[in-house]
């Protein structure tokens, strides 16, 4: 193994003990091993802090430090960047599992694809126990060499919103599903030399999107057809918190409502795109492509309440990774072995 590594994981971590271990064993137990892992403890105040010791005394790929103070989620996300040291890179959640090939899967892939800035799985949501709750077959063309045609698809197939095939006049029906799930591309495996050339996480509304979206307007993904990450749905995570409350948990400088009302972090949040087109090394018609695409997005989130709308349930979304894993990931996730 080189001195070096060619992956840095980053794990950002605040009061995580519920599932921290399972999250951290299904990662030591990849079957790539050339990565560190970098564990940045947001101050916390539960057990976090020893259980991030315990292993890092068992693993010298793991690096773990302590924040004097909660300085927040998105400065969290950005100091792991800082640290480190990979050609690659990869956000982990402290609550999410991983199978035992995702990180082997998604170098092969930008190794054999070397315009692609990011690789990734399909994605399955499981919950506390580990039993498949929620899947679906990714519905981005990220994968196209047309950064406008990227960008389409992230705007418009990420929010639901699709042409209706059956419709002459290509009438726009909404189309969402139910659940966490959605296109997870932020949690896959990154260029560093991309990364480090976009802007950091902020702390507005949505402000994921928008670092997802100024990735792939530098250049195509890769999505490997197989469920090998497993995102865990549970009371605690902080989709579940208001618009304005996750804003102060991204960063608790965001607390103050006459500094930063919510006004403010919406329009942060739509300026995010524009200035995400601005800086992408893009042609000048490609550009001009994108800003058209975002003002009839920008149109569409104006006046989505009256367009149609299906929710596609849940119960729909099981039969595609129920054909490839158990409703326990358990046997795909080192770690999880005879676990019930």
């Amino acid at each position: 193994m080189n001195s070096v590594p060619r992956l840095s994981i980053g794990l950002p971590v605040y009061n995580g003990e519920e599932y921290l271990a399972e999250s951290i064993e299904s990662l030591l137990g990849q079957s790539y091993k050339d990565f560190e892992l970098i564990i940045s403890d947001n101050a916390s105040t539960d057990s976090t802090a020893d259980i991030c010791n315990r292993y890092a005394s068992q693993d010298s790929r793991i690096r773990y430090i302590r924040q004097q103070r909660n300085i927040g989620l998105s400065p969290n996300h950005n100091f792991v960047v800082e640290q480190s040291r990979g050609e690659f890179f990869k956000w982990a959640a402290a609550d999410d599992l991983y199978g035992r090939d995702l990180l082997q899967s998604c170098v092969n892939a930008l190794d054999q694809n070397p315009d692609a800035v990011l690789a990734h799985s399909l994605t399955a949501a499981i919950d506390g126990a580990g039993n498949v709750t929620q899947a679906y077959k990714y519905p981005l063309v990220t994968d196209s060499p047309s950064a406008p045609q990227r960008f389409r698809s992230f705007m418009f197939g990420s929010s639901g919103l699709f042409e209706d095939p059956d419709s002459r006049d290509h009438r726009l029906i909404r189309i969402d599903n139910e659940g966490i799930l959605r296109a997870c591309d932020e949690y896959g495996v990154i260029r560093t030399k991309v990364l480090r050339q976009i802007a950091p996480h902020d702390s507005y509304h949505h402000q994921d999107r928008i670092v997802v979206c100024e990735l792939l307007l530098h250049g195509p993904f890769h999505i490997t057809p197989d469920w090998m990450y497993f995102r865990r749905d549970h009371a605690g995570r902080v989709y579940r918190s208001s618009p304005r409350d996750r804003c102060v948990i991204l960063d608790p400088r965001r607390s103050s409502r006459l500094r930063h009302p919510t006004g403010r972090l919406v329009a942060e949040y739509l300026w995010g795109y524009v200035a995400a087109i601005r800086r992408a090394p893009l042609s000048s018609a490609d550009r001009r492509e994108c800003y058209r695409l975002l003002a009839l997005w920008m149109a569409d989130r104006a006046v989505n309440g009256v367009v149609p709308r299906h929710l596609e349930p849940i119960s729909e979304q099981l039969s595609d990774i129920h054909q490839n894993h158990a409703e326990s990931v358990h046997p795909a996730v080192s770690g999880q072995e005879g676990r019930s």
